[in-house]
């Protein structure tokens, strides 16, 4: 069960969908409410499967995540637009594999903020900072990231699925991520998942999500094609994305998928792709 509005904090407006609180509910989670079941209710009319965005992008930030705290000795992270803990979270899965990882998760949204403030009193190494992850020179800058973390030693810099829900100039996106990108030490990785055109049969249905996205009660998702996504990684070096070995943005259920696939994929697999690059 969802919850009820009745129950809402004081400080949560349950007339607005928010962008965490839609996410929690296209996983199934139970901190959202009605105007955010709206959103996805409005999604599956262009596509019934529409939950498996948020399923693929959750299942990406793990298997990327694996790979950066198992394959590239990075022990700092900082995660943009952490959501909430419906699922496994980034601190789960790198300290899982490195206890000594340091993850700074950064959200403006209160009820992730009311779960972060949480999730400090038992994890002294995962910290929250409340701003906005679309104005690097801010929040690069803020007290709590500089505190914890090294900009002597390589992070790993996640903007998972966060840059479909820009709102502002289309080639905004890609300024963005190189203003964070030039900021970054040499020996960084960086981690995007977004919306995807695939530019074939599925283009009508991206399209279609896209403008259920925008004209939901959120007001924002947009879908680009991979060679946009690619843009978004600007001159880093994209590490290979599966069994083929070719680096590259692909589908996120193809990025290094934990087995082989016995079902054919749904739209809304084909439809959200992802990548890692190296600042060298």
């Amino acid at each position: 069960m969802a919850a009820p509005e009745s129950e809402a904090p004081v400080y949560i407006d349950t007339t607005k969908a928010s962008i965490a609180r839609v996410y929690d509910a296209f996983l199934n989670g139970k901190d959202n409410y009605e105007v955010d079941r709206e959103v996805l209710h409005r999604v599956q009319q262009a596509a019934p499967e529409a939950q498996d965005l948020a399923t693929e992008n959750r299942g990406f930030l793990i298997r990327a995540c694996r790979f950066l705290a198992g394959q590239t000795g990075i022990t700092q992270y900082l995660d943009c637009g952490s959501g909430l803990p419906t699922a496994e979270n980034t601190h789960h899965v790198v300290q899982r594999i490195n206890p000594e990882s340091t993850v700074v998760y950064v959200d403006n949204d209160p009820v992730v903020l009311a779960h972060g403030r949480a999730l400090l009193e038992e994890n002294d190494r995962t910290h929250f900072v409340a701003d906005d992850i679309f104005e690097p020179e801010a929040l690069l800058a803020n007290d709590t990231v500089r505190k914890y973390l090294d900009f002597s030693q390589p992070i790993a810099f996640l903007q998972l699925g966060t840059l479909h829900h820009y709102n502002g100039p289309h080639e905004r996106p890609a300024e963005i991520m190189r203003e964070f990108i030039d900021k970054l030490p040499s020996g960084s990785y960086v981690a995007i998942s977004h919306f995807l055109d695939p530019e074939d049969e599925l283009s009508a249905t991206a399209r279609r999500m896209e403008e259920f996205f925008l004209h939901s009660p959120m007001g924002s998702g947009t879908f680009r094609t991979t060679a946009e996504i690619q843009e978004l990684f600007g001159d880093l070096e994209l590490v290979p994305s599966g069994g083929h070995g070719e680096p590259g943005v692909v589908r996120c259920v193809d990025w290094w998928p934990d087995g082989p696939r016995l079902k054919e994929l749904n739209a809304a697999q084909r439809t959200i792709a992802g990548g890692i690059g190296r600042k060298n």
